[in-house]
């Protein structure tokens, strides 16, 4: 019998979105832990893959849920189960592995040009027809790497996505569809206003590459469980 994925959520509004339907669709059983309310599991050999989503809190805070989720991932790149990290979970990643995160200059946040490293054409991004494609970003915290950690992707600021053995780090979010970006503009309406977001600008360019960000989440799936066999 087949091993259920784990989803790690820091937050209501941050979900698989896109990545749910895929899991959904080659017969896995999800299941999903709010890092709020219940303990993160410890023993990641219980599941195929793990996959530790975003959220507005810093990995610097030191918050209890943040620790175990850490714990965990030391634990599954020890005993190399796939893991997953996005945006905050990808910062996780970094930490765990003994990178440090920190809060950048500036913040990322609306439909961004990334650049795609040849190693990571040949990975994680393989099928890609664009090695600058169009992502959806929202983030202020960034990270430096362990010189084991191999980039596969960076924007012009910051590193974008990352392969350290079994783990994988994805600073931007390949998952989100048209309604999260508008629940994640209503959630986060403070820091719209304080960094001066443009909300139509946002909905114009949802328009131009929502179709296509789904395209690439499903290259992306299908790339991460055939790299770790799921």
């Amino acid at each position: 019998m087949t091993k259920p994925i784990l989803s790690l959520q820091n937050i209501p509004c941050e979900t698989l979105g896109n990545f749910e339907d895929l899991f959904l669709s080659d017969g896995f059983d999800i299941e999903k832990v709010d890092t709020r309310k219940r303990k993160v599991p410890k023993d990641p050999t219980q599941y195929s893959a793990i996959v530790i989503l975003g959220g507005p809190m810093s990995v610097y805070e030191n918050s209890d849920f943040i620790k175990d989720q850490i714990n965990l991932t030391q634990i599954a790149s020890k005993k190399k189960i796939p893991l997953l990290g996005i945006c905050l979970g990808s910062q996780i990643i970094a930490q765990s592995a003994g990178g440090t995160v920190f809060k950048g200059p500036t913040k990322e946040i609306g439909w961004r040009k990334i650049i795609i490293e040849n190693i990571g054409r040949e990975d994680l991004f393989s099928g890609f027809h664009n090695s600058r494609p169009t992502v959806f970003q929202w983030h202020g915290d960034t990270y430096s790497l362990p010189k084991a950690a191999r980039i596969l992707a960076h924007s012009d600021i910051y590193p974008q996505a990352f392969a350290l053995g079994t783990l994988i780090g994805i600073q931007f979010h390949l998952e989100v569809t048209e309604k999260m970006i508008q629940s994640w503009l209503r959630t986060y309406k403070s820091e719209v206003v304080s960094e001066k977001i443009d909300v139509r600008t946002i909905a114009k360019d949802s328009a131009l590459y929502i179709n296509e960000l789904e395209r690439h989440c499903s290259l992306v799936y299908s790339n991460f469980c055939t790299k770790f066999s799921l």
